[in-house]
């Protein structure tokens, strides 16, 4: 693709992030996105069979990838449970705040199929992205360090609660007083370790 293609596909799918994070997923049309990015609905559908095709694709280039990257930010499969977790929670906490459409378009991920779909087109197996945490995770399980719940649970218990606090934070950004701080993150990090680590 000519670098002036390139400048345009990659306009195209940060307004369509921005308009998702601004006005939701459902009021995300390929017309409305066509008029933001000032070019003419053929050209999208020229790279793009559908809307559905163009979000599966998006999810997977440009949110999925960044994302893993900036949460295993200096993250080591081997590290001790409580620096791993503390590591993972601050880097996550720390890329979301920063990237507001992206972390949109995974909350959305999580409530539609959107995610199952994109890892079915894709063709990416549970585990493929986020391999290091897995294998962090199994080596604690095998260890006896921390109790034996199915990956999924493990999931669940170390990154539902983070989401729900990035969430919150955005909510804040709205209000005189923001709550959710790195020390507050940290502290709620804190708690989650000790509910996951066996007596």
């Amino acid at each position: 693709m000519r670098p002036k293609n390139l400048e345009k596909e990659e306009a195209i799918r940060t307004i369509a992030l921005q308009i998702i994070s601004d006005e939701g997923l459902e009021n995300l049309s390929m017309q409305k996105l066509a008029k933001a990015a000032n070019v003419s609905p053929r050209t999208i559908y020229i790279k793009y069979e559908s809307k559905e095709d163009f979000l599966i694709k998006l999810f997977i280039d440009e949110v999925l990838g960044s994302y893993e990257k900036g949460v295993l930010e200096n993250f080591d499969e081997n590290m001790d449970f409580s620096e791993g977790v503390k590591k993972i929670w601050m880097n996550t906490f720390r890329y979301l705040i920063h990237n507001r459409h992206s972390f949109a378009l995974l909350q959305y991920g999580k409530s539609s199929p959107l995610l199952n779909k994109a890892f079915q087109k894709a063709n990416i197996k549970q585990g493929q992205f986020f391999a290091p945490i897995h294998k962090f995770l199994k080596m604690h399980v095998a260890t006896g360090s921390i109790r034996d719940f199915p990956s999924d649970v493990h999931r669940a218990l170390l990154f539902s609660p983070l989401l729900d606090l990035v969430n919150e934070y955005f909510d804040y950004l709205e209000r005189p007083e923001q709550i959710i701080t790195e020390k507050m993150i940290s502290e709620c990090c804190e708690t989650v370790i000790k509910g996951i680590l066996k007596d």
